[in-house]
């Protein structure tokens, strides 16, 4: 079964630096298999035949930790679980010059509709959607200073979520369907 981890906050601003060639033979160590890392910022799509991806979140974080001596909280998502999450995001989205547009992962102690309203978006800037395990999220480039998300960087629930760009999560999606 195809899946993604998506590892939350290295290669950020100089912290928690991890080696994409490192981290890829940690996973085939750990006993993924066609493994393939996307960008710096930590998605990596391998394959497993182990069907749980919080037990597999386990297996990674734990690997990492010992490898690389960081704990690293990782998402993983199975292609059924993602391909939800990607057919959702508008397609008219973008994250360019004019519209700045993120998928906010969610672990499961947090995944749930009511965040829309914990958020504390403005309606009039923000367009916000929940599809289970993420929120969606897009704003004209011209008000992102005013967006109320810049509010929830410094947040408890911001811990809990890993952000990624539409157009990167695009890309992770047509990455896992090669396999």
């Amino acid at each position: 079964m195809r899946h993604v981890a998506l590892l939350r906050g290295i290669n950020v601003g100089g912290n928690n630096k991890i080696n994409m060639k490192e981290l890829k033979k940690v996973f085939e160590e750990a006993g993924m298999e066609n493994v393939k890392t996307y960008i710096n910022s930590g998605n990596i799509i391998f394959s497993s035949s182990h069907p749980s991806s919080k037990e597999l979140a386990a297996i990674l974080e734990g690997a990492i930790l010992e490898n690389f001596n960081l704990e690293i909280r990782v998402l993983v998502y199975s292609l059924e679980q993602y391909e939800k999450i990607a057919k959702a995001i508008p397609p008219h989205w973008t994250n360019g010059d004019e519209m700045k547009s993120d998928v906010l992962f969610l672990w499961e102690e947090i995944d749930r509709e009511s965040l829309l309203e914990e958020v504390g978006i403005k309606p009039d800037i923000d367009q916000l959607f929940y599809v289970p395990g993420a929120l969606l999220w897009a704003v004209d480039r011209q008000w992102v200073t005013r967006s109320g998300m810049m509010k929830l960087a410094g947040s408890a629930l911001y811990k809990r979520m890993t952000v990624r760009n539409v157009n990167t999560a695009r890309k992770i999606y047509e990455l896992m369907k090669e396999e």
